[in-house]
């Protein structure tokens, strides 16, 4: 047996005998949770054989931040998820570090090549210079995975690109390799291009794209993808102005030149917990993206109950008639609809609650616009029998704005706010999940992400406006998993 595989017995064994130890009492019902521990980025997302994969940012032996390995899950519909052992472990001289420093395993992608599935990642250790390369994993079976012995496949970062260096994505364009790897190119955040025959020996192309000196200075988890008749790249820019936690740029990219061109940036989500999103084509051809459900600075309740972290709903990504992007939950979400209560041109003046209760609750509205009075309206969810704790979403017809206000969601704060193109309709589609509140406006023109943490008995809905609300269709489910 090898260090690695020394190293990832040791981390199952500690999962298997840990990850029922506490009664946790802000369990999602069907977002994916790591089994034990703390959980980041998502990492490889990948499609091989029907399968789904899922492999993410682990530290199973304990519920803050530590040595980084790769945790792993498959799913055959994108909801239900198996937890497989751990894909990677720190073991080598190019991931382990010495204790109280950073090291580990750090973020990359999948790749299927000739029928096989291959893993590469960033090798991290704070003391090492370079802290960061890039490596290689091989696996027989999916599950399993040992390292290359030519690791690290590339031992440094070119000469004009910083220490920061990490989080390789993969694909093939016409028998070639690319990789895009996050860093900073002269001070400014970049995605380094790099090409290969082999996966093993990589050329550097330059900077593939950087920032204009407005968005940030550090790339984290770039993806550069093509979507319809566009390609597009995202990043997670640090030190950011003006920014959000995550951007998604649309253009043209140009295989001779190896550049990429944007035509515009958005944020991919107007919320507060939203980090290193990643995607993936799956064997339907659909642009799927999983994010991190949370963020660095937050305080992490859940870690009393051991455990921090959870992913968004995976999310189709497509470009509508005018080429703005769009972010749409997946269809097979509907596979968790159960109990529904439905409306038809209903009318309302001050408040209506529905007679559906809970905390896993699909809500689907659309607002007549053209004919409610009421300049600013909206519903509160995981809402309190004395009204005292819920998160409230709210439309001002004035703004044209959507907020969402955590100031009495539990155990967070904060308002945050999504402004949308003036319509005589408003769509609002929420998913709500014990510590979560995912809202889609517009059929994906603006997505809100939050974590929250109310109480497990407030779980009322109440929507409310100061006069006459038109609502075109309103349908409430539970959902169950």
């Amino acid at each position: 047996m090898n260090n690695h595989e020394r190293q990832i017995e040791k981390a199952n064994t500690f999962i298997k005998e840990n990850s029922n130890q506490k009664e946790r009492d802000y369990q999602p019902t069907y977002h994916f949770t790591a089994p034990v521990g703390w959980l980041n980025d998502p990492n490889g997302l990948i499609q091989h054989k029907g399968i789904y994969h899922l492999f993410y940012q682990f530290h199973p032996y304990s519920a803050d931040w530590g040595p980084m390995h790769w945790g792993h899950a498959t799913s055959s519909d994108l909801v239900h998820w198996e937890h497989q052992p751990v894909a990677l472990a720190p073991s080598e001289d190019y991931d382990l570090g010495n204790p109280g420093e950073g090291y580990g395993c750090f973020s990359g992608s999948a790749v299927v090549k000739d029928g096989d599935l291959f893993l590469l990642y960033t090798g991290h250790i704070d003391s090492k210079n370079p802290k960061e390369v890039q490596c290689l994993a091989t696996t027989q079976d999916g599950i399993h995975f040992e390292k290359h012995p030519n690791n690290p496949i590339i031992d440094k970062p070119p000469h004009s690109l910083s220490n920061d260096f990490r989080d390789p994505k993969v694909w093939s364009y016409e028998d070639t390799w690319y990789m895009v790897v996050g860093t900073s190119h002269n001070g400014d955040g970049a995605a380094a291009l790099f090409q290969s025959d082999d996966l093993i020996n990589w050329e550097y192309c330059g900077p593939v794209a950087k920032s204009d000196g407005t968005l940030g200075d550090m790339w984290e988890c770039p993806d550069l993808f093509p979507i319809q008749n566009k390609h597009a790249l995202i990043f997670s820019p640090m030190k950011d102005e003006g920014h959000g936690k995550a951007l998604i740029q649309v253009g043209d990219m140009d295989y001779d030149t190896k550049r990429f061109t944007k035509d515009y940036d958005v944020e991919i989500d107007q919320g507060f917990d939203l980090y290193a999103p990643q995607t993936f084509l799956d064997e339907k051809g659909r642009r799927i993206l999983i994010a991190w459900m949370d963020h660095w600075a937050s305080k992490f309740p859940t870690k009393e109950e051991g455990w921090a972290g959870a992913m968004t709903i995976p999310r189709e990504i497509k470009l509508n008639n005018e080429g703005n992007v769009r972010f749409q939950p997946v269809e097979e979400l509907k596979m968790l609809r159960a109990k529904e209560e439905q409306y038809h041109e209903l009318n309302f003046t001050k408040s209506f609650s529905p007679e559906t209760k809970g905390q896993s609750i699909e809500i689907k509205s659309s607002f007549d616009l053209s004919t409610t009075n009421s300049e600013t309206f909206g519903l509160k969810v995981l809402k309190s029998d004395d009204g005292e704790e819920f998160t409230e979403i709210k439309y001002d017809a004035k703004t044209s704005k959507v907020t969402v206000d955590l100031n009495k969601a539990g155990h967070v704060s904060g308002i945050a706010s999504a402004e949308v193109e003036p319509s005589e309709e408003l769509l609002l589609h929420i998913y709500i999940d014990r510590c979560s509140v995912e809202l889609f406006i517009n059929n994906g023109e603006k997505v809100i992400t939050n974590r929250v943490y109310p109480k497990n008995t407030s779980n009322q809905i109440e929507f409310f406006g100061e006069e006459n609300v038109a609502v075109k269709e309103l349908n409430v489910w539970e959902l169950k998993k």
